[in-house]
């Protein structure tokens, strides 16, 4: 899964105690997050998201256990292959990619071993998954991204969460 803490595997010599490796710590109890991307929506170029940038936010409220971004047929090669190495399964369909992501989700609402479901999105679709979400006990987080960002998200969810665009971090400085 994405994220979490690398911590080194050390070995005790003669010599002393020497580096072996490193491995992910896997320790930290909390709530078990599902996250599901919309892929078109959220990972555009004008926009310059990262994935790492939306599994850091996540990371200080449990473990991301489930981790999908939804893409439709036209997502370049590099894109698919960049979700992949970041430890995300990417879900291809031709068509509607809102279909696939709410049949996702509605898995995952269903799913006993996910405490949260945390959807990134930008459009107000989704708001049924959002509450049927709350309806079942799950926490709800939405992940967006400034214009066009649905208020009817914002306000459902338990958690907004607005990400800025590159255009914005680059005005900070």
């Amino acid at each position: 899964m994405p994220g979490g803490s690398w911590e080194k595997i050390i070995s005790m010599t003669k010599d002393g105690i020497r580096s072996i490796g490193i491995i992910k710590r896997n320790s930290r109890r909390g709530k078990r997050i599902a996250l599901l991307i919309d892929g078109p929506n959220i990972l555009r170029k004008e926009f310059g998201i990262k994935l790492e940038d939306i599994v850091e936010v996540l990371e200080n409220l449990g473990d991301i256990r489930v981790a999908k971004v939804v893409l439709n047929q036209y997502a370049p090669q590099g894109l698919i292959e960049a979700v992949s190495n970041q430890g995300f399964e990417a879900i291809v369909v031709s068509g509607e990619t809102g279909v696939k992501l709410a049949v996702e989700a509605m898995r995952e609402i269903y799913n006993p071993n996910i405490d949260v479901i945390a959807i990134a999105t930008r459009n107000a679709e989704f708001l049924p998954v959002i509450l049927k979400a709350k309806e079942k006990g799950k926490e709800t987080i939405v992940i967006g991204i400034e214009p066009g960002f649905s208020v009817a998200l914002k306000h459902a969810a338990d958690y907004a969460i607005i990400l800025q665009s590159k255009n914005e971090r680059g005005n900070e400085g």
